[in-house]
């Protein structure tokens, strides 16, 4: 069964304790979207309030770190007891092994992620080293944007090399996931979907949380 990783990207902040406690409650995953401004062209939040959150959460962390030097966070993050990383490839390059085993020593999941127009093939060199892959299927930077179909033969493309090679390696996708495509998105090999707008903007979150995954 697909997790759900809720985005409190699109939680309400002035009553971000409720829908915290929320996602402890019903979802999998707390995803903390963390954007500088330089390799996304928007700000979202950084430590003032992860610091926050992580004195209530009790659902596993994931920390998805959309900046230009994402090393410079990873020991902040651990201390604050973020159970899982991802940073991009576009970020890194070179580096990516280097940061995978920094996150390791740190005990936290290192997770590469790369934006729609990057080939998938570049995660493939580090299958069997990160914990995870993050396909995004919106450009990193905005919430609420329409799905990237194309995707899902990404994510399929990945799953299948990953599978070749008998590694352990789990797919999360990020944007645009909502009760019409995650089945899709499901069968095509994704765990771990996140969902801001799909659960936060429902009438019902915990409803939409439960719908999305299929409960």
């Amino acid at each position: 069964m697909i997790q759900i990783a809720p985005s409190i990207l699109a939680a309400d902040f002035l009553h971000l304790e409720k829908d915290i406690q929320l996602i402890n409650r019903c979802g999998d995953v707390i995803h903390l979207d963390v954007m500088d401004g330089t390799l996304v062209p928007n700000i979202s939040f950084g430590f003032s309030v992860i610091d926050q959150v992580a004195k209530i959460a009790t659902a596993p962390m994931d920390a998805h770190l959309m900046v230009v030097h994402p090393e410079r966070w990873f020991e902040k993050l651990a201390k604050d007891g973020v159970q899982m990383c991802s940073f991009h490839w576009e970020a890194a390059g070179r580096l990516t092994s280097t940061f995978i085993e920094r996150l390791h020593k740190l005990g936290l999941k290192a997770g590469v992620a790369i934006n729609p127009d990057i080939p998938v093939t570049k995660l493939y060199p580090y299958i069997g080293k990160a914990d995870y892959f993050l396909v995004m299927s919106v450009f990193a930077g905005f919430g609420g944007q329409k799905f990237i179909y194309e995707s899902l033969d990404r994510v399929a493309a990945l799953k299948a090399e990953i599978e070749r090679r008998g590694a352990k390696a789990l797919i999360e996708i990020d944007g645009g996931v909502y009760g019409e495509n995650v089945r899709a998105v499901e069968e095509a090999g994704v765990d771990l979907a996140v969902a801001g707008s799909a659960v936060f903007g429902a009438p019902d979150p915990a409803a939409a949380i439960k719908a999305l995954r299929g409960a």
